[in-house]
């Protein structure tokens, strides 16, 4: 059993933890932001905003679809809490490994009809992210025709313009050094897992923990408890230290990135508004940001499926190594109390899981019902000072998304999940 272990902890590759509403949230709330600063710079311009409405009611639309999907998963981990590892848990105890093996194949029935929605879904932000495309292309158009009746920009624009692209280049950097980051935040949890793997080849109750509970981070926490060797816990504490220092970092490039972009919001803004004060069809800058934050989302969706799918894996590696295999199946009943202790243990990460779906679900809801309010009054009703409080509200609310400050490597937990 010391080696099924490795491969148990090997199968957990997306990192997964309830942690993802963090990414999903700005997300959302960006996404309808930058409908809204899309549909302010479009005023007085009908055709244009009629295009921002419908693709801004797409996107309310596909939020209530990802709600549903989001639904799913909610009942599922509640399934798996509530029916699952009880079940699980009485077949053990009964040494009954066929009834283990039965309930096993009605938890894959349900994971994997949730990859089936959750492909879906995935299809329909495509299909809408391209539409959003079209919807640039049909402003770019429109811009290009009303611009030839026009004179070229003025002194002022042209070194706003020059402004937008040396932050554009700041921040093109600061994405690079965070993407840098990042690869060496992977590689060193990559290597502290190694490690980890190396101590659970001496438990087998540390390698039933991990086929049930893909979170890395409780994984790599138990068998950091479970380190009695001084030697090993030193170099589990090094390794942590390495970890957290990269940790900080990365949140303070992302703090700067954030910062970057928000200026370069504002910036944009003023060119938008330049041309908007001289009757010109603005870029349609922000349309295209839309986008990326769609992408965001279906990144995130994706990285749904995947996890369901690892779980999907993890069940069926569980069944072949633990219930059907004839050389494991006469251990059942020496494994039988750390295997209890795992299921214990698995029924609190899933719960975590779940209340993370929740949170998930709450943000569809409200971005379904009330983020896109501002499409019930057209923004060429507006007049100058009310276009102002608009817009100034807009980019208070994209402030107020801003990713916490950087603190000291010390206070950045390696294991919060």
């Amino acid at each position: 059993m010391a080696d099924d272990s490795k491969d148990m902890v090997h199968v957990n590759k997306d990192h997964w933890s309830p942690s993802f509403v963090e990414e999903l949230l700005p997300a959302a709330q960006k996404t309808a932001l930058l409908y809204q600063l899309s549909y302010l710079c479009l005023a007085n311009f009908p055709t244009l905003e009629r295009i921002i409405r419908a693709r801004a009611v797409e996107t309310q639309l596909l939020f209530g679809s990802s709600d549903a999907t989001m639904l799913k998963c909610i009942l599922t981990s509640e399934n798996l809490v509530q029916s699952l590892f009880p079940m699980l848990g009485k077949a053990v105890e009964k040494n009954k490994p066929i009834l283990a093996v039965k309930y096993l194949a009605k938890a894959r029935e349900w994971i994997k009809d949730i990859i089936h929605d959750v492909d879906k879904i995935v299809e329909k932000y495509d299909l809408h992210n391209k539409d959003v495309a079209t919807s640039t292309s049909d402003v770019i158009k429109e811009k290009i025709d009303t611009e030839k009746k026009m004179s070229e920009k003025d002194q002022e624009l042209k070194q706003t313009e020059v402004a937008l692209n040396q932050l554009k280049a700041e921040l093109q950097k600061a994405s690079k050094e965070l993407a840098e980051v990042e690869q060496k935040i992977n590689a060193k949890s990559h290597e502290l897992q190694d490690f980890a793997r190396s101590v659970t080849q001496t438990s087998k109750g540390l390698g039933i923990f991990a086929a049930l509970v893909p979170f890395a981070g409780l994984v790599v926490k138990s068998i950091y408890d479970a380190v009695k060797d001084p030697e090993n816990a030193a170099k589990m504490k090094g390794l942590e230290a390495e970890l957290n220092n990269l940790i900080s970092d990365k949140t303070a490039l992302k703090h700067k990135e954030w910062e970057l972009q928000l200026q370069i919001i504002d910036w944009q803004m003023k060119v938008s508004r330049a041309s908007f004060e001289r009757s010109s069809i603005p870029d349609p800058i922000h349309l295209s940001e839309v986008q990326s934050s769609l992408s965001k989302i279906q990144a995130i969706l994706i990285q749904l499926k995947n996890f369901w799918e690892s779980v999907a894996q993890m069940l069926d590696y569980l069944e072949q190594k633990t219930f059907v295999g004839e050389d494991l199946i006469d251990d059942l009943s020496e494994l039988k109390d750390e295997f209890l202790d795992s299921i214990k243990a698995a029924k609190g990460a899933w719960c975590s899981f779940g209340e993370g779906c929740k949170k998930a679900s709450v943000i569809f809801k409200l971005n379904t019902r009330d983020a896109y309010k501002f499409l019930e009054v057209s923004p060429s009703s507006l007049s100058k000072e009310e276009w102002d409080k608009e817009y100034n509200s807009v980019k208070k609310q994209l402030e107020d998304l801003s990713p916490p400050k950087p603190v000291k490597s010390c206070e950045t937990p390696a294991i919060n999940n």
